[in-house]
């Protein structure tokens, strides 16, 4: 638990423990900068979406969100320890309406102060339904996101009424029932503040984003690269010890290897299979990591779609994911650099949620079973599975693997294919606009670590990441009551009881856990990566 003298969430006890917890090429050299000499170059993928942090809720445009940005609370980079960053402190005697009072001083990149307006500002644009945020469900707790997020129809209103700026410095939350672990929560990027030049000039906010975190940026080329560097005028703990980071965005895993192997890239955190086999495997000089991450693996299915969401279709759901040989997988592709779910968390979570098992026979292989009851639920919809993934990603193998292990299960070498799709912004921005017509790989990476992060905006009616587009009203009213436990103990046990409902409604199927691994050249050291699988930036070194 952290410490009472780093954390003031004064009148509650937050009891859980925060454990350890997804081209082009460059060739330039390592430049001169400030702070620690260097740039660093590292890999990048092509952000879904233009960089606002509450229209941002995937792990590329989530990197650079955490490097220009410092919200109120931060994730300690080796135990996920949540600490106050901006805030001094956050405070309720109800656990329902909240005070957030600011560190004074911080400033944004462009010299202008870090207020409550900046904070109550950003939240209530991130919420308003006509600005068409992807994390606006991250402020439905807030009294009046109603009015400014409407089930349908207008807004009635463009501001929450549960958002009043006391001062400068002091700002209060009013939410619509108690949420104990609410201040862990606000590390996550869609509650990031916004300069008043983000509403002033938007169009020029979206060419050159401006941030209060330890770096900020230099130039950016969209689906190019982005220059950052150290901010000046950042008042936090995590001050880079770099000349800055460029990230370079590429489009094939193994032409960022082979850039890496050449010494034309520094850091890659999206090691291609065949890479990862080669280090795993041998000699790395030192410079290889693989650790345990916040993240898993799923097959997503688009209820929205007449064909998957019968009660028929439920059967075959689940007998595709008995039809799964996730050990063989994680062996022959992975190089056991995953492990076989057992559950819609992950391991990393400890006692904040992971209960190893919970996913029972539907996560067994079990050839016998999956084709019965593909059988009994009319067979595969379509009479051919296609399991969708984005191809500058490193996928094809492992999709490849489980159709091959669906097909045999099936005696159909011809029941399962895999469907390429361009880029991660092409594939994700074809989910989002519910064009899938089959299954599609997702993955899920924490925002912070708590088991109701792995459960609400995955599962829940409207969540910002219902891929799936789950609807269960018994699911989501669990979830209130888990967020209204009195403690973080019966709250995990009350969201426990929700995930038992994925079991039998299969909207995805785990695959694995994933961990994280990196690589990098011999030009920078002290690489690491957060429990989040993002390589620390401002910690790394330049030689």
């Amino acid at each position: 638990m952290p410490s009472a003298t780093r954390v003031r969430w004064a009148v509650i006890a937050v009891t859980s423990a925060a454990l350890v917890a997804t081209g082009c090429s460059s060739s330039s050299s390592s430049g001169s900068g400030s702070s620690g000499g260097g740039t660093v170059r590292a890999w990048w993928g092509d952000p879904q979406n233009p960089l606002e942090p509450a229209n941002t809720n995937e792990v590329n445009g989530g990197a650079v969100m955490n490097m220009i940005f410092a919200g109120l609370i931060q994730y300690d980079p080796k135990t996920s320890a949540a600490s106050n960053a901006n805030a001094d402190s956050i405070t309720s005697s109800d656990q329902q309406n909240w005070t957030v009072t600011l560190k004074p001083g911080w400033k944004f990149s462009d010299g202008t102060p870090v207020t409550a307006s900046s904070y109550v500002n950003a939240w209530n644009y991130g919420a308003l339904s006509t600005n068409k945020q992807v994390n606006a469900s991250f402020f439905q707790y807030i009294q009046g996101y109603n009015d400014v997020a409407p089930a349908s129809g207008s807004p009635t209103a463009q501001t929450m009424s549960g958002l009043k700026v006391v001062n400068d410095n002091t700002f209060t939350v009013a939410l619509t029932q108690k949420f104990t672990t609410w201040p862990q929560t606000l590390g996550y990027n869609a509650y990031y503040p916004l300069p008043a030049s983000f509403f002033s000039n938007h169009a020029a906010y979206l060419n050159k984003p401006v941030g209060d975190g330890p770096y900020m940026i230099q130039s950016y080329t969209r689906s190019q690269q982005m220059q950052l560097v150290p901010n000046p005028d950042y008042s936090g703990s995590n001050k880079p010890k770099n000349g800055g980071i460029n990230l370079v965005v590429y489009t094939d895993p193994n032409a960022a290897y082979s850039d890496l192997q050449s010494g034309a890239l520094d850091v890659d955190n999206t090691l291609s299979n065949t890479a990862i086999k080669t280090l795993a495997g041998g000699p790395s000089g030192g410079r290889f990591l693989n650790t345990p991450a916040g993240i898993i693996q799923t097959i997503s299915f688009p209820l929205y779609q007449p064909q998957w969401s019968t009660a028929n279709a439920k059967l075959v759901r689940q007998g595709i994911s008995m039809a799964i040989d996730r050990d063989t997988i994680v062996k022959n592709i992975f190089t056991n650099t995953r492990t076989s779910a057992t559950d819609w968390t992950s391991p990393v979570l400890g006692a904040n949620g992971f209960k190893a098992g919970l996913c029972g026979d539907l996560c067994t292989y079990n050839p016998t079973m999956a084709k019965q009851l593909i059988q009994q639920g009319g067979g595969i919809p379509g009479g051919q599975l296609t399991i969708s993934y984005n191809a500058d990603g490193p996928h094809k193998d492992w999709v490849d693997a489980t159709c091959n292990s669906i097909n045999t299960v099936l005696g159909n070498n011809n029941a399962c294919v895999g469907n390429p799709i361009g880029t991660f912004a092409d594939f994700r921005n074809q989910i989002t606009s519910q064009k899938m017509t089959g299954p599609f790989r997702t993955g899920w990476q924490m925002d912070y670590p708590l088991i109701q992060d792995f459960m609400q905006p995955v599962y829940t009616t409207g969540g910002s990441s219902n891929d799936s587009h789950y609807n269960n009203p018994q699911f989501d009213s669990q979830v209130n009551t888990a967020n209204a436990a009195p403690d973080a103990a019966t709250s995990v046990t009350d969201f426990q009881t929700a995930e038992k409902m994925l079991v039998t409604d299969v909207p995805a199927i785990p695959l694995w856990y994933q961990n994280g691994t990196v690589a990098w050249s011999s030009h920078v050291s002290n690489v690491m990566l957060d429990p989040f699988s993002v390589p620390v930036y401002t910690e790394i070194t330049v030689s």
